[in-house]
């Protein structure tokens, strides 16, 4: 167990490499999402891609990847990992999300190399490029019906991060439905965030103006659908009564991770974007550091409510 800093000091189970992985497995889906929905907005369906479905199918492999290695070396036993490939449980959400990513993972990473395929063929991975060639040009040919599977794991990835924590039954804060779409609209949340922040910093000679406005446009909506959602996770404990009324009085007014969700979590990732487009973005004008001050705004406000939650939930217990 590892303690927590500050007043509200406990012993906890899962800390901050957890919440990490799980902010990094929804921006992976977010941003696959992002890409797609994107690059189904071209009326060409080929290249050349958009800036931002090139940062979204880049950040997706990725980040996912660099998500999961934290979460194996988080383990007690990091080197046992391989039996969760081979015993599974489908009654069990680990075991579930384990195939999800196990098939999400790769397709991933193939949709990339699909997407930067020129790239990849004149640096040194070309001779491993073009050795899969056929299967690529395969793919390319059936892109779309591709795209929407990998699109369906994504949202399954997305929804998959809230179910991890949702099903613990004996933490109140944890133990809701709302929690699983929670996660996933703040994951398309700072996915879309993130597409647009790398995509402007890494490949601005493809940036186009309208689909910027459009990500801007898809964001802001997202984000008073967040915002019901959370609203509609502590009213929902509070209508239970008991315990679970208490941990939603408690977990929204005492302590620091009080202080952290109103400050962070609905500062950072819902009145600092809203501030934001009704003024320095007003009727979608393209401001690139407004734009970029907007993004990381709601990314970090994502990764504070994946902190919150998961501390919050281990220490306000209604007892």
């Amino acid at each position: 167990m590892n303690p927590i800093w500050g007043p509200d000091a406990v012993a906890i189970i899962w800390h901050w490499p957890i919440a990490v992985y799980l902010f990094l497995a929804g921006l992976s889906s977010g941003a696959m999402m992002t890409a797609l929905s994107v690059e189904w907005m071209n009326p060409e369906k080929k290249a050349p891609w958009d800036a931002f479905v090139r940062a979204g199918v880049l950040l997706a492999p990725v980040t996912i990847i660099v998500g999961l290695l934290i979460l194996v070396f988080d383990l007690t036993k990091p080197l046992n990992f391989y039996k969760l490939l081979l015993t599974y449980n489908l009654q069990s959400v680990m075991s579930l999300g384990v195939l999800l990513l196990l098939v999400y993972t790769p397709l991933s990473i193939i949709y990339a190399a699909m997407r930067f395929r020129a790239s990849l063929e004149s640096s040194f991975l070309g001779g491993l490029v073009r050795a899969f060639g056929g299967i690529l040009d395969f793919l390319e040919r059936h892109s779309l019906w591709f795209g929407r599977l990998i699109f369906a794991f994504a949202g399954g990835v997305g929804v998959y991060t809230g179910f991890l924590l949702s099903a613990i039954q004996t933490f109140p804060l944890y133990n809701s439905p709302i929690l699983p779409i929670l996660f996933l609209a703040s994951g398309l949340s700072s996915g879309i965030a993130a597409c647009i922040c790398f995509g402007l910093l890494f490949f601005e000679k493809e940036v186009s103006k309208s689909t910027t406005k459009y990500l801007l446009t898809m964001d802001l909506r997202v984000i008073p659908i967040e915002s019901l959602l959370i609203f509609a996770l502590f009213v929902g404990l509070y209508f239970q009564g008991g315990e679970k009324a208490v941990v939603a009085i408690t977990a929204l007014s005492s302590g620091s991770w009080a202080t952290i969700f109103w400050l962070c979590v609905i500062g950072f990732s819902i009145v600092i974007p809203s501030v934001i487009a009704l003024t320095a973005l007003k009727n979608h004008a393209y401001k690139v550091n407004f734009i970029l001050l907007n993004a990381a705004s709601i990314m970090i406000g994502v990764f504070a409510l994946r902190m919150y939650i998961l501390y919050a939930g281990q220490i306000y217990l209604g007892v």
